[in-house]
């Protein structure tokens, strides 16, 4: 079964057909959200939104590991990320679609990893390829068969938030090689490794980072919110087309 997790400026799959919902509980706590079952384009899909159906929990707070434990309780197997971001690189503008291939962690004490315990036989996660490369491609070829441009590639910074960053900081991402900047692709990526959960990133270039285009001074959330409205209903159609296939 496939899930999505929702992000900013989606909270909700309005062409989700709901046939219940139901609260998970896990030995890592509660998750988001109630989950949201139900079909898309008559395929069945869970649907959580990661920061709650208020848009109450940031991005450091996020019980990662409940959410991810607690899909797979639930027979999933590949998981699709909607995440919003700041470009960095000079092509992401606003209102762009890019499907990361790489990551790079910034964040700090945040529940990182299912092995926390000294009682239990640990593996290393081969972290070489974050994401899935089988379901990036069926993203990417679901995009361009509901004719959704969508940039096949980039390094996400992942950092701690909920503040976002300065000048300085952004320019450290770019000379450390990111495209763009972000607050939950970690450890959200890795814990589904961990899990060997098929998952991948459609991140939503909502601004440009600090120092980049007009964000010279700071960041309009009107225009932020504005943009993420627009660009989610591309997702929408993107997600619809994904569901449709098995994406191995």
């Amino acid at each position: 079964m496939l899930a999505i997790i929702g992000g900013h400026g989606l909270t909700e799959l309005a062409n989700l057909e709901i046939t219940h919902r139901q609260v998970m509980r896990t030995p890592y706590g509660e998750p988001s959200g109630a989950f949201l079952f139900g079909t898309l384009d008559q395929h069945e899909v869970i649907f959580l939104a990661r920061h709650g159906y208020g848009h109450i929990i940031p991005p450091h707070l996020v019980n990662y590991r409940a959410n991810l434990w607690a899909l797979r309780e639930q027979g999933v197997s590949k998981v699709v990320s909607i995440a919003t971001v700041g470009g960095i690189r000079a092509d992401l503008t606003p209102g762009t679609i890019v499907v990361p291939d790489q990551i790079i962690d910034y964040t700090h004490g945040r529940d990182a990893t299912f092995y926390d315990t000294r009682d239990a036989v640990y593996t290393n996660a081969n972290f070489t390829l974050p994401y899935c490369p089988k379901l990036r491609e069926h993203i990417l070829r679901s995009a361009k068969a509901v004719q959704q441009p969508c940039v096949d590639g980039g390094v996400y910074a992942a950092t701690q938030g909920p503040r976002l960053d300065s000048i300085a900081e952004v320019n450290r991402y770019e000379r450390d090689g990111a495209d763009m900047v972000g607050m939950t692709g970690m450890p959200e990526t890795a814990l589904a490794m961990e899990l060997d959960m098929k998952y991948a990133i459609i991140a939503v270039v909502v601004n440009h980072a600090a120092g980049r285009g007009d964000n010279q001074q700071g960041v309009s959330v009107e225009r932020v919110n504005a943009v993420a409205s627009v660009a989610m209903e591309r997702v929408r159609s993107i997600l619809g087309c994904v569901v449709s296939g098995d994406g191995d």
